[in-house]
């Protein structure tokens, strides 16, 4: 298995591509088999040294697994925890890879974490376009939901699982009974499920989760929105806001929460370098934080790709494209520098990253953190982040449509893209004409271009070979 067996980018900046090229081949390594003895019977992907599976590890790698070229496999790593779903809808976050049961921590006994399986599922519908699948999964989808409702759910109408469920193990969020990225993301998740019944056309399932949806973010808006600050802040027994500002409030932008005028106030807060706006985009701590540290110390300044990629993708909701862009360019830099830095000697991809300066963060109380060559998070930004918002390109298969940002004229694209069975080449160069794109597809498609957020054209695109000079447009 080697470079060429995955889709070829093409952009200026060759180290960048040499790291998008790494992160393909270094990934077959981090496949296993599943066994009679822990019930996981299809392939799964995981860290070599992981002694168990997660639930939003799983989740987040189908962001870039689908763009492999079906060289490995996508939609196992949710199936293998679908099939551990109880009788009562429950789906615990981690299993043993050694037997295959739950993981059940102290801290959190009933072994929830972020519910983000119906928006990898909608990501996965438009890149692969089988509808087949929703009507699958659906079922599953909704018992999981109900039991997290059941479990979770307070007479306020808001959630309140244990702090534990977060994962954001050593964050200053102590007294929070209510937090508001466990509550966006079950926002998050509603809004998802009311988009996948509409794909499949049952109508009273839509109607029900744009209820639930409507319903939860109306409570989040009234009850953690915070006017002076611009701010949504966890919550505690009293329903009062504690006003410690972590990276957790940004759930709300996948989540379309705010409405415009507070998701830019939002915004404002993730711009601001005494706040989330550093170099290394984003600290898990406000800058300003008399917590923070510049060490990371876990959850206390710690970069992680997952949730740069999550804000990222909040930001593309609020067409904050030129940001989703010019953040995405800065943490790739930071990864690029952890794997090849100033002094030489070869690094990593890490699971955490320094706020402030490249190289791995740091939390000398856990033993192993952060881990190297940890794929299941950094992937994210060399594969999903490069190909989404470096190059620009956002295709959705059952649309039949390609959404392209292109905000410089410099070499970019994608060649040999298989989503499906539909191989695309997409690729901005210069010749003796000028400037052209170069288009080739075995289907029709409609390309929008989005030039220089000045011009936006759509055109029909012939199955075959063509090119467009950019002057054209």
């Amino acid at each position: 298995m080697t470079k060429k067996d995955f889709p070829k980018i093409h952009f200026y900046d060759r180290d960048l591509v040499s790291l998008y090229n790494e992160t393909w081949v270094t990934m077959k390594d981090f496949w296993k088999k599943g066994s009679s003895e822990n019930g996981l019977h299809t392939r799964y992907f995981g860290h070599p040294d992981a002694s168990r599976i997660n639930q939003v590890e799983a989740c987040f790698s189908t962001f870039f697994l689908v763009y492999s070229n079906r060289i490995f496999p996508v939609t196992s790593v949710l199936d293998n925890f679908y099939a551990k779903q109880e009788d009562s809808g429950a789906i615990r976050g981690e299993y043993s890879e050694k037997t295959g049961k739950p993981i059940l921590p102290h801290d959190n006994p009933k072994g929830v974490l972020p519910p983000l399986f119906a928006w990898a599922e909608h990501n996965l519908y438009h890149r692969l376009g089988v509808k087949k699948r929703i009507r699958e999964v659906m079922p599953v989808l909704e018992r999981y939901y109900a039991w997290l409702e059941d479990t979770f759910k307070d007479d306020n109408g808001l959630f309140a699982p244990p702090l534990a469920a977060t994962m954001m193990d050593n964050a200053p969020r102590e007294g929070t009974r209510y937090p508001v990225d466990f509550n966006c993301q079950m926002a998050l998740a509603a809004l998802y499920l009311a988009e996948l019944s509409d794909i499949i056309n049952d109508k009273d399932t839509n109607y029900r989760y744009k209820k639930a949806y409507f319903s939860l973010k109306t409570k989040i808006n009234a009850l953690m929105w915070d006017e002076r600050d611009g701010f949504y802040y966890d919550l505690d027994a009293k329903q009062k806001r504690l006003r410690v500002k972590t990276i957790a409030p940004f759930w709300s932008l996948i989540a379309e929460v705010p409405n415009e005028a507070r998701g830019e106030r939002l915004i404002e807060h993730l711009v601001d370098p005494r706040e989330f706006g550093i170099e290394n985009p984003f600290p898990t701590l406000a800058v300003r934080d008399k917590r923070f540290d510049p060490d990371g110390m876990g959850w206390r300044g710690s970069v992680f790709p997952p949730l740069t990629y999550m804000i990222i993708k909040g930001l593309e909701k609020y067409r904050r494209h030129d940001l989703a862009r010019e953040f995405a360019i800065r943490h790739l830099y930071y990864v690029l520098d952890g794997l090849y830095p100033a002094s030489g000697k070869k690094g990593s991809l890490y699971e955490a990253y320094l706020p402030h300066a490249e190289g791995p963060a740091k939390w000398p109380g856990r033993r192993g953190f952060p881990r190297l060559m940890y794929l299941p998070s950094t992937a994210l930004s060399t594969v999903s982040l490069m190909i989404e918002n470096i190059i620009g390109l956002d295709i959705s298969l059952p649309r039949k449509t390609v959404d392209w940002t292109i905000p410089t004229l410099e070499l970019m694209g994608i060649e040999g893209l298989a989503l499906k069975r539909n191989l695309i080449t997409i690729f901005s160069a210069k010749s003796n004409r000028g400037w052209e794109i170069h288009l080739e597809s075995e289907k029709l498609y409609y390309l929008t271009v989005n030039l220089f957020g000045a011009r936006q054209k759509t055109l029909p695109i012939p199955s075959g070979r063509c090119s467009l000079l950019v002057d054209k447009l």
